[in-house]
């Protein structure tokens, strides 16, 4: 039988203890950066959609008076619109379940679970 340092076990414990420590920070440093590319895609998102809102007001007003212009009367100018946004409205609820929810759940989970961020930052580190 062949002899085994005295201090073989302890080494095994400390490289196994360093092992871990280096997993555990190399979770915490993926799920940080996966959670500060969420965010910054939520932040962006949340600027585009008060763009968007602003635009979408200021030319709902705009068909409003234009409408209310073509047909002599405000009611029924800003009526005209407040239809149009009623049927938006019924047709979005009519298909959220078949193609909206799964379009932004997918959405969510790739950007989650983006696969090419994470090849890049690995091919990096192997250049390194």
């Amino acid at each position: 039988m062949e002899q085994q340092d005295p201090g073989y076990f302890e080494k095994a414990e400390t490289m196994l203890r360093q092992y871990i420590g280096d997993r555990m920070l190399l979770f915490k440093l993926q799920a940080s950066e996966k959670s500060a590319r969420l965010t910054a895609v939520l932040v962006i998102g949340l600027i585009l959609l008060m763009l968007g809102f602003f635009l979408l007001l200021f030319i709902s007003i705009m068909a409003g008076y234009y409408f209310a212009e073509l047909t002599g009367s405000l009611f029924y100018g800003f009526g005209i619109v407040t239809a149009f946004y009623l049927l938006v409205m019924i047709i979005i609820l009519l298909v959220r379940k078949k193609h909206l929810q799964p379009y932004i759940t997918n959405m969510v989970i790739r950007n989650i679970f983006d696969k090419s961020t994470d090849d890049e930052n690995i091919t990096k580190d192997q250049s390194n």
